[in-house]
């Protein structure tokens, strides 16, 4: 019953990825007002930006993930062959 249940939590496709970085961004932007609210000024922009930012990474983390594995394998290999070249 409970892997029924977790099976609902599985981030399958790109499109459930990029609903759920939009659904990241909407509460990120509103918490960042509240921080615009509640520290006026300087504090209050890099706060927002700090919420604004951790979007950015893990909406980055989710779209990697729901890549192919034959994405990832070539991927990783033109990083591998970058280093070895440059290193």
């Amino acid at each position: 019953m409970f892997s029924r249940i977790a099976r609902l939590f599985v981030i399958k496709t790109r499109l459930e990825a990029f609903a759920i970085i939009y659904a990241l961004a909407v509460g990120a932007v509103t918490r960042g007002f509240v921080y615009l609210q509640k520290y006026p000024g300087v504090l209050g922009y890099l706060l927002f930006a700090a919420c604004t930012g951790a979007v950015f990474m893990a909406g980055g983390k989710l779209l990697d993930a729901t890549r192919g594995p034959r994405h990832r394998r070539s991927s990783l290999r033109r990083i591998v062959t970058r280093a070895r070249t440059y290193g």
